[in-house]
């Protein structure tokens, strides 16, 4: 065998064999490099609602973290729930456009699933609920369908 029939047999080899590996390897790299930007997100995005529990109990006077509203607030009281509850649907919102879609991979679902139950947790607070209506103007139609829709099954105790 030639030298020259010798590079054309490394040439067909590299194309029938090089090629589609590297393929794969570039597809299977962007499925990671993916996974891992949707991870960084749903961290970034857990950061904020960390953010956001501080500010709850900074504000402790409000009693969010109680199941229920307590006593009577006042008027800067009310105002600083408001201005809480105002924040928090914008963090919904957020997680909202940035995770969720209508056919989600497995992983996105999982992520998605931890907002989910953030929703149904606030939800079940009448105050929350009550509060939506004012909250949701202007916001994307698909956040305020999701969200009333959960507002609505936490009403109904599911």
């Amino acid at each position: 065998m030639s030298g020259m029939e010798w590079l054309e047999a490394a040439s067909y080899a590299v194309t029938i064999v090089g090629l589609p590996f590297a393929i794969a390897v570039y597809l299977l790299d962007q499925r990671r490099e993916r996974q891992n930007e949707e991870e960084e997100l749903f961290l970034r995005l857990s950061d904020e609602y960390a953010d956001f529990m501080r500010l709850v109990l900074d504000n402790a006077d409000l009693h969010l973290l109680s199941p229920g509203e307590k006593g009577t607030l006042s008027e800067e009281q009310r105002e600083r729930k408001q201005a809480l509850f105002a924040i928090l649907v914008a963090l919904f919102e957020r997680a909202y456009v940035l995770v969720y879609e209508d056919d989600m991979s497995r992983q996105q679902a999982r992520l998605w699933q931890s907002w989910a139950d953030y929703m149904h947790e606030w939800c079940r607070r009448p105050d929350f609920r009550a509060a939506l209506p004012a909250l949701l103007h202007g916001e994307d139609p698909g956040f305020v369908a999701a969200i009333n829709r959960i507002a609505s099954e936490a009403m109904a105790g599911r």
